[in-house]
């Protein structure tokens, strides 16, 4: 099927991110601490840009495309599946393995929920749009113009 996620952030991301956190539990005005947890750092927003740019496809979600760990993921690596996405031209992140990856990616959207989709370096939708797509044919338009369907299997026609 599709290769497993990588992990997006090290280890020095998440310490240096220790202090940030430090920083808003100090603070006791609510609107000061929902402000910070709005504001996505540079150093995650880069992290985010580069996932998003490793490959044509990128998912977002909850676990591996082999194992997801929520309904929504498995129906949208389904789709994918069904569609015919190239293996070689996706990518999938798991969000469950970093805290900042499972934040920023909504806060980077502006999508309240995961799993998220990206062709081309462009935010698609959720689940349910996946899945609007997918019955309105939509997606399968979409997928064929951005060049990502794995070759069809058996004799050319040539």
């Amino acid at each position: 099927m599709f290769s497993t996620g990588r992990p997006l952030f090290s280890a020095s991301l998440r310490r240096a991110a220790r202090p940030l956190a430090r920083q808003a539990a100090l603070r006791p005005t609510p609107f000061l601490t929902v402000f910070q947890q709005r504001l996505l750092s540079d150093h995650t927003r880069q992290a985010i840009e580069k996932a998003v740019s490793s490959a044509p496809v990128v998912l977002f979600m909850k676990g591996t495309p082999e194992t997801p760990q929520c309904g929504f993921s498995r129906a949208s690596i389904q789709i994918l599946s069904l569609q015919g996405v190239n293996p070689a031209k996706f990518a999938a992140f798991n969000v469950l393995e970093d805290e900042e990856l499972r934040s920023g990616i909504k806060e980077f959207s502006d999508w309240p929920t995961i799993p998220q989709l990206y062709l081309d370096k462009e935010f698609v939708g959720g689940c349910d749009i996946l899945v609007s797509m997918h019955q309105d044919g939509s997606l399968a338009k979409l997928l064929e113009e951005k060049g990502v369907l794995a070759p069809l299997d058996g004799p050319s026609n040539s």
